[in-house]
């Protein structure tokens, strides 16, 4: 009995389907606009989101200016953002707000755009930009509706965003110190202060910023002492001024006692450079008095040789 029963419920279920698929194929073929608006609202209210979409396809080029456009356009952005197809989604529900900005659905439809960007941005760790075109819209959502209840949502997206964009600067920094460490780190040292310096800036209040700025110190004693000698001194001075302003900001930091050893270092290293320098400047100083003393000489010579011959 059992065995027969289900084979019973198989059948209806396989019929209801197939009936179904029939129904629809002959809504796709149709041209009574009125059976496909409401055939695709139907579908809509189903949670059939698809086959909503195919006939909106259908309907909307011939409805639209009419008012049945307007439900049947919001509907089909949500049909989109329900299958998470999020850009086409945004796409549609910017057009709707653009098209409907007095509608009492306008409100929504701009915060669903914005909301379809910021589901679409990815991670921390991939390309940004999609993500900034997301705040774009969330900030434009806020100044446009102020007083909306979905505000403090939006609030929330945005510092969201803004932590992906903190993260993924991060970790462009750590690249940047990565680099340091190779085989030519060269002007890699440069890009990792300036890289430092402008994170900082940006993320002013990151947790990051306490582990960037001794790096700063540590990366820029380690560029002074690669630098050629006429840049030494301007480089070791700012790796001082680095570390002078880290223990200003940071005074019970951990890092403290390697940058009181990184600026006994540095003030070491700039002491022996100051003796070189000075070193270097006696002894260009007497080799340009040797050489105006021979030149000297090399002039009454040739003056006396020049009297003698007259």
């Amino acid at each position: 009995m059992k065995k027969h029963f289900s084979i019973l419920f198989i059948a209806v279920m396989l019929f209801g389907t197939l009936s179904s698929c029939g129904e629809f194929y002959k809504l796709e073929k149709s041209t009574n606009w009125d059976e496909l608006y409401d055939a695709a609202n139907r579908y809509y209210d189903k949670k059939e989101f698809n086959k909503a979409i195919i006939l909106y396809d259908r309907v909307l080029p011939v409805i639209r200016g009419s008012g049945k456009a307007e439900l049947a356009e919001f509907n089909y952005a949500y049909s989109h953002f329900r299958t998470k197809r999020y850009i086409e989604a945004a796409g549609y529900f910017k057009t709707f707000f653009d098209t409907y900005n007095r509608s009492p659905l306008a409100e929504e439809a701009l915060f669903m755009n914005a909301y379809s960007l910021y589901l679409d941005s990815p991670d921390y760790n991939l390309d940004q930009r999609s993500s900034r075109d997301a705040v774009n819209a969330i900030q434009l959502f806020m100044n446009r509706f102020p007083e909306s209840d979905s505000y403090e949502r939006a609030l929330g997206m945005i510092d969201d965003l803004q932590r992906r964009f903190e993260e993924k600067a991060f970790e462009e920094s750590k690249m940047y110190y990565r680099l340091t460490e190779g085989l030519f780190p060269g002007e890699f040292y440069r890009a990792c202060i300036i890289n430092f310096q402008n994170f900082a800036k940006s993320y002013p209040d990151s947790k990051y910023n306490e582990e960037l700025a001794y790096k700063l110190v540590e990366v820029s004693f380690a560029y002074a002492q690669r630098s050629v000698f006429d840049k030494k001194e301007d480089r070791f001075k700012d790796t001082i001024q680095f570390g002078e302003r880290f223990k200003l900001k940071y005074p019970d930091s951990s890092y403290n006692k390697r940058i009181e050893n990184l600026l006994t270092s540095t003030q070491t290293e700039l002491e022996a450079h100051y003796r070189l320098k000075e070193d270097y400047e006696r002894r260009t100083a007497e080799a340009k008095r040797i050489i105006e003393e021979e030149e000297a000489r090399n002039k009454e010579a040739s003056e006396a040789l020049k009297n003698a011959t007259n």
